[in-house]
């Protein structure tokens, strides 16, 4: 079964956090060759790369498979963006975590994270793997 990976699980690993590194590894080495990344996910990669070949080096060494974003996540990730603005959410544009959530929804894949709050609230029929 395919597991969509949040950039936290990947920055635990890379950056050898001394709380979460060991879990983050665990998981990744569990879920060999069902890990999904999508373009948010490559993008926060990105931000402290110098090249794009690196984060495509690092994509190749995790085995990390890339998958667009299909329209049904899109409109999903349209919609909580509009309810967290209801409920008084002050960011003016969606978060990458609704753009995330909406892609294991609309896959039908569990997300593989350690950050359950808003993922918890707007998707909660999305089976998380946390710690």
């Amino acid at each position: 079964m395919l597991v969509l990976v949040d950039t936290n699980v990947i920055a635990d690993v890379l950056h050898g956090d001394p709380v979460w590194a060991e879990w983050a590894c665990g998981q990744l080495n569990q879920h060999v060759g069902e890990l999904v990344i999508n373009p948010l996910i490559y993008a926060e990669l990105c931000y402290h790369a110098h090249s794009r070949g690196e984060v495509d080096e690092l994509v190749a060494r995790f085995g990390f498979r890339y998958q667009e974003l299909p329209r049904q996540a899109l409109f999903l990730a349209a919609q909580v963006y509009r309810t967290y603005r209801q409920r008084g959410g002050a960011k003016a544009a969606p978060l990458s975590d609704f753009f995330i959530g909406a892609h294991a929804k609309a896959a039908g894949i569990p997300l593989l994270t350690r950050d359950q709050g808003r993922y918890k609230t707007y998707f909660p029929e999305v089976s998380l793997i946390c710690p």
